[in-house]
């Protein structure tokens, strides 16, 4: 059985990151798509202005493919023989983008809808709206810089 914990811990780190910041990511532009469509219902015009609220948490779960990417190979750069150790270590590099993916992703999307209300009401202020839903991006990027960082000390 130890003989495989390593790369069953160090699989797990994987798929956290990929799945926890993919559903995040899935839950915010189903949440933003949903308030889009309400606009665009009423002004088709403003698609495009909406449609980039509905793109931003979606970076999230492309974060979380990344980090989880990065972590196949270093998995893969050991033969798939991971110590528990090494596993470990993976399982806790992945960690960040995990979580702060999950939720950063689906307060994003709780700004986002917000700002397509203001993009409906004042069209002209919609570069506000994505300013405002950009500002929760950067712990998700920050989060994501910390998973690769960890990486590196895994040997």
């Amino acid at each position: 059985m130890s003989a495989y914990l390593g790369i069953v811990l160090g699989i797990l780190g994987v798929a956290l990151a990929v799945i926890l910041s993919g559903v995040g990511s899935a839950v915010g532009v189903g949440l933003v798509g949903q308030s889009a469509a309400a606009v665009v219902t009423e002004d088709p015009s403003k698609f495009g202005k909406v449609l980039i609220l509905e793109i931003l948490p979606g970076t999230q779960g492309l974060y979380g493919f990344l980090a989880g990417f990065l972590m196949m190979n270093k998995i893969r750069a050991f033969d798939y023989s991971l110590t528990i150790a090494q596993g470990g270590g993976l399982l806790v590099a992945g960690l960040p983008i995990a979580i702060v993916g999950l939720l950063s992703a689906i307060w994003q999307a709780k700004v986002a809808v917000a700002g397509c209300s203001l993009t409906a009401k004042q069209p002209t202020q919609s570069g506000k709206a994505i300013i405002f839903s950009a500002m929760v991006e950067t712990y998700a990027v920050l989060a994501l810089l910390i998973s690769i960082l960890l990486l590196q000390y895994v040997k």
